[in-house]
């Protein structure tokens, strides 16, 4: 294999603008549904440039080696991998979050989750309420609570270890590791006592369903957070059985599920002798959590 001389000129500068637009087009030739956010993430990402310098300056010229890492960052994107696996971080709620692929990818869809905490918390946001998310990964939904609950502290519980020490590290980086503990186990199993609010996005799709789940799903999520086993329910069925020994008289657990799952998991609370307080929509209009309490 021969090398280019070491003196052999660089490649000409090129305008962000114009590396903009070429980044653009490759992710919508790839089929990536949102080409113009994903493109404009990354070029910041490969050249240092925030959103408000690139809109001040679109014709600001980007030297060979930010072409590089741009080139190489826009191909794992076009094949499919997430632009926050890619950055190794996502926005969650109000927070910048720290994601690996030992943890499930926060979604929008979760944050109903946190909107449903507040309306129906209202009146105690600022009580020391206690707070459990079960099956915590990037600790996404306990982190963004306890910032909303600022005289509350929080559990996070998780199987995977290496889930449970990013979980840690993002409680930290948000300055919430003094209200917070995040430990590993199953479920319930390494927890005690009574909580004013129980949260969880536990894993939901049919074990048969995961081979057909988008490639950003399919290919970069953890199983463990998408596998509900056969009917995708087995986590629901763990948790309504829970649930009675661990809220307290007046406390809510707010649990999200999959499409066309909203009955199927009341079935499950109401058997375990859970009242099905309220359903939530997601900004797509479609059921995705349920809100639960003893009576």
């Amino acid at each position: 294999m021969t090398h280019p001389p070491r003196d052999m000129p660089a490649e000409p500068a090129v305008t962000a603008d114009a590396l903009l637009r070429k980044a653009v087009d490759q992710l919508a030739a790839a089929g990536i549904g949102e080409a113009n956010l994903d493109a404009r993430l990354l070029l910041q990402a490969a050249t240092g440039l925030d959103r408000a310098g690139l809109m001040r300056d679109p014709d600001a010229l980007v030297g060979a080696e930010a072409q590089v890492r741009l080139a190489a960052l826009i191909a794992r994107r076009a094949a499919g991998e997430p632009v926050s696996r890619i950055l190794g971080q996502k926005g969650f709620w109000s927070l910048d979050l720290l994601v690996t692929a030992d943890v499930l990818d926060p979604r929008p869809d979760t944050e109903t989750l946190i909107e449903a905490a507040i309306v129906a918390l209202a009146g105690r946001l600022r009580e020391p309420l206690r707070v459990l998310d079960l099956g915590t990964g990037s600790g996404a939904l306990l982190c963004a609570m306890l910032v909303e609950l600022p005289n509350a502290r929080g559990i996070g519980v998780d199987l995977s270890a290496d889930a449970v020490e990013l979980a840690r590290r993002n409680l930290q980086g948000c300055g919430l590791s003094a209200r917070a503990e995040i430990v590993v186990g199953s479920w319930f199993e390494p927890v005690s006592g009574r909580f004013d609010l129980i949260l969880s996005n536990p894993p939901y799709i049919p074990s048969s369903d995961i081979a057909g789940l988008d490639r950003e799903v399919r290919d970069h999520d953890p199983r463990l957070a998408l596998d509900g086993g056969a009917d995708g329910l087995d986590a629901y069925r763990i948790l309504a059985q829970g649930l009675p020994d661990h809220l307290k008289p007046d406390g809510l657990a707010i649990l999200e599920f999959g499409a066309g799952q909203d009955s199927d998991v009341a079935k499950l609370m109401t058997a375990a002798g859970l009242k099905v307080r309220a359903f939530r929509r997601d900004l797509g209009g479609h059921v995705r959590a349920i809100l639960v309490g003893l009576g």
